[in-house]
């Protein structure tokens, strides 16, 4: 099933140094030759430029593309290497193919030929929103590593709003967040009639600002509607004000299952934004030290703290540790030969109890991983 193997998954916030130009991400087909290919579906409200590539610029309209990331072969789970002027496909991920959608039609088709691929219950559809500071290809290549790492069936759909790709971005990401509410919504709503069968919406970082305004303003128009159409709620390394995250939240009747946030406490980029806001006493959702300003909501809470030393990144822990990467796998496994209906169970049903710590505060459920070990 998608959502456990993607849980826990996706994200993207680099700082990157040096003088890498980040926007350069050629189209090298040969790259196929030697790598493996992954499909990766996109819209997006960047405005495109004359290399067809999609910078950061904003646009009033979605337009939609298929991009074929090469995966090189000495690729090992959890790692990423960025495949930027004059790639090698031998070691880094390298885009292939980029095909930009004459209309709606036309990726509704081609969205529908990937999800036949699979068995009905695993036609699922994960639409992935980026954080800060990310680049579109940059974003297909993490959505196009995790999915290999994790064998993730079904289809990956991008929502690439228009970020800087900058460190110093941080304010105009804030009002392109803002700007991509509708076009995020017009997508969600239009998976729905496409034919997509369990939506799975993850989201990280800056991202789960934009994902949690637009279920509120889903649901201010139609309400439930989040409820009857996902098939789950992901929030990673959430940048988000608690009381901003309650308000959204109180626009549910009802919570869409599972809805799960993963936080950690290292969280270096959340005490960072808490500097730039001026708040540093306040944390961000993403780095709670305590999950009791939250026990009011339906939600699970999942602690990833302890993994913070063997991943690459403290605000990326979920996709560049390998050890919780080995854990989600072993989710995936428990899931596919004991789950009965996919909407209901959680991970903590189907991660391996010898590595988590569970307690319940309210009405929230806390998870507390804990690499296997107590």
């Amino acid at each position: 099933m998608v959502f456990l193997r993607l849980a826990a998954a996706f994200g993207l916030s680099l700082v990157l140094i040096g003088c890498t130009d980040r926007s350069l991400s050629p189209v090298t087909p040969q790259a196929l030759q030697v790598g493996t290919p992954k499909t990766i579906f996109v819209a997006t409200n960047r405005t495109e430029l004359p290399d067809g590539s999609f910078g950061p610029e904003r646009s009033d309209k979605n337009s939609l593309l298929e991009l074929t990331v090469s995966i090189p072969p000495n690729h090992t789970p959890g790692q990423l290497e960025f495949g930027y002027g004059d790639p090698d496909p031998q070691n880094k991920f390298t885009l292939a193919a980029r095909h930009q959608f004459e209309n709606r039609a036309a990726f509704d088709r081609r969205l529908n030929e990937q999800l036949n691929r699979y068995s009905p219950n695993e036609r699922d559809v994960l639409v992935f929103v980026h954080g800060f500071n990310s680049t579109q290809t940059e974003t297909a290549f993490r959505a196009a590593q995790l999915t290999h790492d994790l064998n993730t069936p079904g289809a990956t759909v991008i929502y690439s709003w228009p970020s800087l790709g900058s460190p110093l971005g941080y304010a105009y990401d804030g009002d392109s967040v803002m700007f991509a509410r509708d076009g995020l919504e017009d997508l969600l709503r239009h998976l729905r009639k496409a034919g997509a069968g369990r939506i799975v919406l993850a989201a990280h970082s800056m991202g789960t600002v934009l994902t949690m305004e637009v279920l509120r303003q889903i649901e201010i128009k139609t309400p439930n509607w989040s409820d009857e159409n996902l098939a789950g709620v992901v929030l990673m390394s959430p940048d988000l004000d608690l009381d901003v995250f309650h308000s959204q939240m109180r626009r549910m009747e009802r919570v869409p299952q599972p809805f799960l946030v993963f936080v950690s406490r290292k969280d270096t980029i959340l005490s960072l934004s808490q500097r730039l806001r001026g708040t540093y006493s306040r944390e961000r959702l993403g780095n709670l030290s305590s999950t009791d300003q939250v026990a009011d909501l339906p939600i699970e809470v999942i602690d990833t703290t302890a993994f913070d030393k063997n991943a690459d990144s403290s605000h990326f822990v979920t996709a560049t540790s390998p050890a919780l990467l080995s854990l989600l796998n072993q989710a995936k496994a428990t899931h596919d030969a004991f789950s009965v209906n996919p909407r209901v169970i959680g991970i903590g049903a189907a991660l391996p109890q010898t590595a988590l710590i569970t307690r319940r505060e309210g009405q929230a459920a806390v998870l507390t991983l804990t690499g296997g070990t107590r």
